[in-house]
């Protein structure tokens, strides 16, 4: 039976829902840097930890983080049916009803917070207590419908990975993994902002007072370019407080160096049409792997040169 998107939030499917739609509300694509970035934590503690303990970690990171996901698509589900990109989710399609989003999002929640606490420590756990709240309340119910600045406070909420899988380790939070915390941090409005400048239209459609959608397309390129620039500082951090070697420090620089050109290039562009924004789509791209590079550049300068 054909579905159909959900235009209120009473509506429920007349089948049950599928399993794969409960994994597509945990946005296991976005999981992915999620956990990454947090393994990468945890690797690059100084302490060791029991491969089996280092597991549950970094399943209670994932699983945190898919509830998250779950939770803001549930309380944006009509949103979501707003925009081309987002109305073929489970809830928007009508393949799940919300309750059971809801239901899903709050058990993984609590199961992941326990499992945390239960096989490492209480710091590890509360702050995945934090970065979950975080998100829902304040990015996700506060922030998104309400400034444009959003993104940019809200981007706390994913720079907390690190610091839960650094803190599981050790059980306590130190210089590093704050510098890899400001790290993505600031990294994060000119990976949102570039992905904004080509589906402004999507956000307009919801209104979602995204940059693009409230100050302009001009205004969002500069702010991406100054915010490169700061995030290039954050980059470098570890390597001037004598935090990392030379390993993560040539990583670094020249992956730097390579967004600041692509980010150049978006400041420099002057395109409207979502279809000719190469050089936005090209930063999006490239910041994901940037963030990868530069996370395993941590372990291996860790590893290599203790």
């Amino acid at each position: 039976m054909a579905s159909s998107p959900i235009m209120s939030g009473t509506a429920t499917p007349a089948l049950p829902a599928h399993w794969r739609d409960f994994v597509a509300l945990t946005k296991p694509r976005v999981m992915t840097l999620v956990v990454f970035t947090g393994l990468c934590g945890l690797l690059a503690a100084p302490d060791h930890i029991h491969p089996v303990l280092a597991f549950t970690a970094i399943l209670c990171i994932a699983l945190g983080a898919g509830a998250a996901a779950t939770l803001n698509q549930w309380y944006e589900a009509d949103i979501d049916a707003k925009m081309k990109r987002t109305a073929n989710r489970p809830l928007p399609a009508g393949r799940m009803d919300r309750q059971s989003a809801l239901h899903f999002g709050v058990g993984l929640s609590f199961f992941s917070v326990i499992l945390m606490g239960m096989a490492t420590n209480l710091l590890a756990a509360a702050v995945l207590t934090v970065s979950i709240l975080f998100y829902v309340f304040v990015y996700t119910i506060w922030l998104k419908p309400r400034t444009a600045q959003n993104i940019v406070i809200g981007g706390a909420a994913g720079a907390f990975p690190p610091v839960i899988g650094w803190a599981a380790v050790t059980g306590d939070i130190s210089a590093l993994p704050v510098a890899l915390f400001m790290l993505i941090f600031f990294w994060t409005p000119p990976h949102f902002w570039s992905l904004a400048l080509f589906v402004r239209t999507d956000y307009a459609a919801a209104g979602i007072p995204m940059l693009p959608v409230v100050a302009g397309e001009v205004t969002t390129r500069r702010q991406i370019w100054l915010y490169t620039a700061i995030m290039a500082v954050a980059a470098l951090a570890p390597v001037l407080l004598r935090l990392t070697g030379p390993i993560y420090g040539t990583a670094a620089i020249v992956g730097t160096a390579i967004f600041a050109a692509l980010a150049f290039q978006v400041y420099r562009h002057r395109e409207t049409d979502p279809a000719n924004m190469a050089p936005e789509k090209r930063l999006f791209k490239y910041s994901i792997l940037y963030l990868f590079l530069l996370f395993g550049a941590v372990v291996v300068d860790r590893w290599l040169l203790p």
